[in-house]
C-alpha cells in the first residue's frame, strides 16, 4: 500500500519504512507525528481524494531535525560596482513512515527504541593489553647544528 501526501507545499509518494526529508514540522525527535493531507491511497483499490481522502492519515517517526545545503543568491550589476551576496539554508525534518492509516484509525506502531551503547568489559585481562599497546610519546626534533667545516674555514680566513 502507498499514499501520496502533501506537506510544506510539496507532494511525496510514501510507503511504510520510507525515510524522507521534508520542510521542518513541529515534533520532538523520537515522537510519532500524523500527516493529515493524504491525496491518494493506493493499493488493490486506489482511492483518490477530492482534494484529500477523508479519514486518512500517515503516521511517521521524527528521526532528526537538520539544515539543508547552502543556497547562495549572488547578484551583480556590471560596471556599477554593485554586488550582493545572500545565502540561506533550509530547515529540514527527517521522517520514517511507520504506517498508512485509513478510516480515522489511530497509529499502532510506536517509536523504535534507541540502541544502547555496549560498555567495554571491565575484566583485568582485557584492560592490561590495551595499556601495553599505547605508543611512546614522540621525541622532540634535535636542534640543527652548523656544519663544522664551514665554521673552521671562516676562522682560518681571519
Amino acid at each position: 500500500m502507498f499514499a501520496v501526501i502533501k506537506t510544506g507545499g510539496r507532494q511525496y509518494r510514501v510507503v511504510p519504512n520510507d525515510v524522507l526529508e521534508i520542510g521542518k514540522i513541529a515534533g520532538d525527535v523520537g515522537t510519532i507525528v500524523q500527516l493529515g493531507e493524504v491525496l491518494v491511497l493506493g493499493g488493490d483499490t486506489p482511492v483518490l481524494g477530492t482534494p484529500t481522502v477523508a479519514g486518512a492519515t500517515v503516521a511517521a517517526e521524527v528521526l532528526q531535525h537538520k539544515r539543508g545545503a547552502k543556497v547562495i543568491a549572488f547578484k551583480k550589476r556590471r560596471r556599477k560596482n554593485s554586488r550582493r551576496k545572500r545565502g540561506y539554508r533550509d530547515e529540514l525534518t527527517v521522517l520514517r513512515i511507520t504506517e498508512i492509516l485509513a478510516d480515522n484509525a489511530k497509529p499502532t506502531v510506536g517509536p523504535r527504541p534507541k540502541k544502547e551503547k555496549v560498555a567495554a568489559p571491565a575484566d583485568g585481562e582485557d584492560a592490561a593489553p590495551k595499556a601495553a599497546k599505547k605508543k611512546a610519546p614522540a621525541k622532540a626534533p634535535a636542534a640543527k647544528k652548523a656544519p663544522a667545516k664551514k665554521a673552521a674555514a671562516k676562522s682560518e680566513k681571519k
